[in-house]
């Protein structure tokens, strides 16, 4: 398996959190090959971590890896005990956030590091990152390459097991199986989900409805379910990192939780895997998004939340985020020349708290261009880059 960019802290106990089959458990053994490592997915030790939380965890000794403990997120309190009184260092894995990390803020707060490892970065199997995806010129040579690659990654994603097959048909296979088991029986089973049918239903309307507004009502009509148990499968979703949500962008914190929020899927994999017809716009924009989102839940862009812009005359942007002082705005077109239309609402757009706007739009195009202070960047620069 190869290297992966999440730095894991050097001192601390750690909870990696990270959507099934991101890489979490491969990460930590490659690391960390001598420490004793359990899991909560063995029956025989969830049943005795329920039991005897402390004599469990008292067992694993002074330093050990702990994968899936949001199957029993009370056990952050044995952890904190170990931590404290007996210098205990723990390195643990949750692929669900759904009550973990309350149980891990109530329990280990300051004494843990919280980190995210998403599905692999574009490029990252082929080594560290080259460049800033947002800073620097890639050279034609890599743009060519990257370019080449970008119809697959569009379609099959990047978890790591589908990026080491070399058939598609195999690709193909394991976000199948992806999809009858960590997808849905595994979501079921962790959040008390009972209709598979319903949330089959939603994970299809969400794949026609990428990049449109969420408006839970239309969902649950859609998938023949209740507006509450649509908004249950919606957050379980979300939970285990398979889907993330864009807000409405405002000016001023208070504001930008009130717009209704934009769905998308954390690899482009997982639409793969649900066998919807997805035009080649929304695909790219889901892609693109999600490469931005894991860089962030990586650290490597500075920003707290991304958000999409829409103005009272309907022009949106895809992608708005603030770091350094400093706004960037980003519009995602699927085609290869843009035209000054295509340009408009990035043209239009400006910050009313008149701080410095950098503005992009990322095409399938290889040519880096600037018109009217836009950035015209290719969507393959997002390879290898940070």
């Amino acid at each position: 398996m190869f290297q992966r960019w999440l730095e894991t802290p050097s001192h601390r106990s750690c909870l990696i959190i990270g959507s099934r089959r991101s890489g979490k458990t491969t990460l930590l053994k490659h690391r960390y090959p001598e420490w004793p490592y359990t899991t909560l997915d063995d029956l025989d030790f969830l049943d005795w971590a329920k039991r005897d939380p402390k004599g469990f965890i008292s067992h694993l000794g002074k330093k050990a890896i702990i994968d899936e403990i949001q199957r029993l997120p009370m056990l952050t309190v044995a952890v904190k005990y170990a931590v404290d009184n007996e210098k205990a260092r723990f390195l643990m894995t949750g692929s669900s956030t759904l009550g973990l990390l309350d149980a891990a803020a109530d329990s280990l707060a300051g004494r843990i590091d919280i980190v995210s490892l998403p599905t692999a970065c574009w490029g990252e199997e082929f080594g560290v990152h080259t460049h800033s995806i947002l800073g620097d010129q890639v050279p034609p040579a890599q743009i060519k390459e990257a370019s080449r690659r970008l119809s697959g990654a569009l379609t099959y994603g990047q978890f790591p097991e589908v990026l080491i097959q070399e058939e598609n048909s195999d690709k193909h296979e394991v976000l199948v199986n992806y999809r009858n088991t960590y997808f849905t029986r595994d979501l079921m089973q962790l959040s008390n989900i009972e209709n598979l049918d319903g949330l089959l239903a939603v994970l299809q309307h969400l794949t026609r409805s990428l990049g449109s507004h969420l408006e839970v009502s239309n969902f649950a009509r859609e998938a023949g379910i209740s507006h509450p148990t649509t908004k249950k499968y919606l957050n379980a979703l979300q939970q285990a990192q398979l889907i993330f949500k864009l807000y409405g962008y405002q000016y001023g914190p208070a504001k930008r939780y009130i717009k209704a929020a934009k769905t998308y899927f954390a690899d482009n994999g997982i639409i793969h895997s649900l066998n919807a017809g997805v035009g080649a716009g929304q695909l790219l924009e889901n892609f693109v998004l999600a490469e931005f989102e894991k860089r962030r839940k990586l650290g490597m862009i500075k920003a707290d939340q991304f958000y999409y812009y829409k103005s009272v005359g309907g022009n949106e942007i895809d992608l708005i985020f603030e770091a350094d002082n400093t706004v960037y705005a980003i519009e995602i077109k699927s085609t290869r020349k843009p035209a000054p239309r295509d340009l408009q609402n990035l043209r239009q757009f400006s910050d009313r708290l008149k701080r410095p706007v950098r503005r992009y739009l990322v095409y399938p195009g290889e040519e880096y261009r600037t018109i009217e202070n836009i950035q015209l960047l290719p969507a393959a620069a997002l390879f290898r880059g940070q």
